[in-house]
């Protein structure tokens, strides 16, 4: 959630054209690259921007290129305007936030129409629609689930809960539970207590809202990123293309593979990150809606390239659900752009789809 601390302005002109630059970013998933060395468009060194700060439990940071059409007061305005539009997003979004939108259709009872931002219903609607696409292993009600083992705002003991609990919390699951309508925007469930968690796409979301916030500000070369999502437009600072790391799983700093990102989001989900032990099994954060238990597969990660950052994150997640061979089966039928890292016995191993090897280098 978004607090009341003040936003950092950085500006720095990175001179070397053989400079490296390397930030490992508040999501351990991700890490960013600005390489002199990187791919195509080349241009004269300019000004590099990063405006950070706090928002839904993470941090976010966008690193904007200028020119010196720009002035410093100009950025001013749109530091205050993300700040804005990160604080709306919660208030429409976060199940931490009690007053909430989400949080409040959530706590009523009823089963009859409740009246939604646009921008809400939109999500909501999305997240359905993903949601049918992947068979429920992305299942926007799957909140019950999350919030009885313990990751969810409903802190819990970390301990696992009795089969008899995750039967009954498996009984308010299920996306076709909701029906959503953005005219009038507005949805409705069919039991009171179903339990709408917008996590697992709200980041991206919010992401691709920044991106449309700077491209009406006239910025046509940036990357905002979001816990670990993230979306690119146009080049870094040394003309090149922006080019993100992928994290190796459990190595705080190694790079597991390295893409070329340039107008299109990337989304990472991994399970080893957000986890809790008991009686010595390990319980990972991601959540199987169908099973009601964290899955127990060895897809350490999985990462989506999508035009939408929304999407990208909803994917990613519903790929970790499924595991490293149904995942892989179902981004090769959505035609995802799409890669796994696996865990065997003797260590990693990858595999990614067709469309996702056009961001690597040759």
């Amino acid at each position: 959630m978004t607090t009341g601390k003040s936003l950092r302005i950085f500006m720095a002109r990175y001179r070397s054209p053989f400079a490296v630059f390397l930030s490992v970013l508040a999501c351990p998933l991700f890490v960013l690259l600005l390489m002199a060395g990187g791919c195509t468009d080349s241009a004269p060194p300019q000004d590099l921007v990063l405006i950070t700060g706090p928002t839904m439990g993470t941090i976010y940071n966008v690193k904007a290129v200028r020119s010196g059409g720009i002035a410093d007061s100009e950025l001013r305005k749109i530091k205050a305007s993300i700040e804005r539009l990160l604080v709306t997003v919660n208030d429409q979004m976060s199940t931490y936030q009690r007053d909430s939108e989400i949080s409040m259709f959530n706590k009523s009872g009823s089963t009859e129409w409740f009246d939604l931002s646009p921008a809400t219903s939109e999500i909501l609607s999305l997240a359905i629609d993903i949601s049918g696409r992947t068979g429920g292993a992305f299942d926007v009600t799957v909140g019950p689930l999350v919030n009885l083992w313990g990751f969810g705002p409903e802190k819990t003991e970390t301990a696992a809960p009795s089969d008899d609990a995750v039967a009954l919390a498996r009984q308010e699951i299920g996306y076709d539970k909701l029906s959503v309508r953005l005219s009038p925007p507005s949805v409705k469930k069919t039991i009171p207590r179903v339990y709408c968690d917008l996590a697992a796409i709200a980041k991206g979301y919010a992401v691709d809202r920044i991106a449309a916030y700077l491209d009406s500000a006239g910025l046509q070369n940036y990357l905002v990123e979001i816990g670990g999502e993230v979306k690119a437009r146009g080049h870094n600072e040394s003309g090149k293309i922006w080019q993100v790391g992928i994290a190796t799983p459990d190595n705080d700093l190694g790079i597991q593979k390295v893409v070329n990102l340039k107008d299109a989001s990337m989304a990472t989900s991994g399970d080893y990150r957000n986890y809790f032990e008991s009686d010595g099994i390990r319980y990972s954060h991601t959540i199987d809606p169908k099973t009601g238990y964290p899955v127990r597969h060895h897809l350490a990660s999985v990462s989506v390239i999508h035009d939408s950052c929304a999407v990208a994150d909803a994917f990613a997640t519903a790929l970790e659900v499924l595991g490293p061979e149904e995942g892989l089966q179902m981004a090769r039928e959505q035609n995802l752009a799409a890669y796994f890292i696996i865990r065997t016995d003797s260590g990693l191993t990858e595999k990614m789809t067709s469309p996702f090897r056009q961001y690597l280098s040759p």
